[in-house]
């Protein structure tokens, strides 16, 4: 039923995924109201279409369904005042929602870490335009910052709450490590192309740490900044063809 969550606007989508039980609490519906995802998408993609939009850069925005899941999946931790790490934040309209939850009291820290510098530079327009997450930004109380995932933000750490949001081989331990004792992280792990699984860790407050697998899913590899953009240039390439100069006079491609 998730893949029907359509809207034609913000609220409209909003709606649609509280009808089909994907948000469940009304501060996630607040939170999901408060963040335009139409800010967040490229102009020439479908926002409010509950499936995956592409950013660029062999990025992708996840569909408004895994948003809400996420969401709801971290309520309990994105309490007032939370500590918040988002791991891949891409178009950061996902770190912007848990922004919203923890923002509610003092103490926040909410950051989001994304390796590709031209969807950190896009996400911080999109948040500019939004005044509550300008405020929260001037007061460093939210960042969207160029860095490297795997190693998490030891700045900011013990994180409440570490949502990752491309797909890792394992659980990466650096991040179990900068989680809070009564934390959660949801990360997905599988193979690329292959059977993932959306997995939730919870550490208690002896640090010991259990976890479950929620759903299957299919989400992006969680790599490097160079195999990132090698991969969505190769795919541009493949895209375009080869240029007129590859050509002979027939216009099939020369043996080189």
């Amino acid at each position: 039923m998730s893949w029907t969550c359509h809207g034609s606007s913000n609220s409209s989508m909003v709606a649609a995924l509280k009808r089909a039980g994907l948000i469940r609490s009304p501060e996630v519906e607040e939170a999901m109201t408060a963040v335009d995802r139409g800010l967040f998408v490229p102009i020439g993609q479908n926002p409010y279409q509950d499936s995956p939009q592409l950013l660029g850069f062999g990025a992708t925005i996840s569909a408004p369904h895994m948003h809400a899941m996420c969401a709801e999946l971290l309520r309990a931790q994105l309490r007032p005042g939370a500590r918040v790490l988002d791991v891949g934040s891409g178009s950061g309209y996902l770190t912007l929602i848990f922004a919203h939850l923890a923002n509610r009291g003092a103490g926040a820290r909410v950051v989001g870490v994304e390796h590709i510098s031209e969807l950190v530079d896009a996400s911080h327009r999109s948040a500019g335009a939004i005044p509550w997450a300008q405020r929260m930004m001037r007061d460093d109380t939210l960042r969207l910052l160029k860095g490297d995932g795997y190693a998490g933000f030891p700045e900011w750490a013990l994180f409440d709450a570490i949502h990752v949001g491309a797909a890792a081989p394992a659980v990466p331990p650096v991040l179990v490590a900068q989680l809070a004792p009564g934390g959660r992280l949801v990360v997905p792990v599988g193979p690329e192309g292959g059977p993932q699984q959306l997995v939730v860790l919870d550490k208690d407050m002896a640090g010991r740490v259990s976890t479950w697998n929620e759903m299957g899913v299919m989400y992006v590899p969680l790599t490097t900044e160079e195999a990132q953009r090698g991969k969505a240039a190769l795919a541009a390439a493949f895209k375009q063809g080869p240029s007129p100069g590859d050509l002979d006079g027939r216009g099939k491609g020369q043996s080189i």
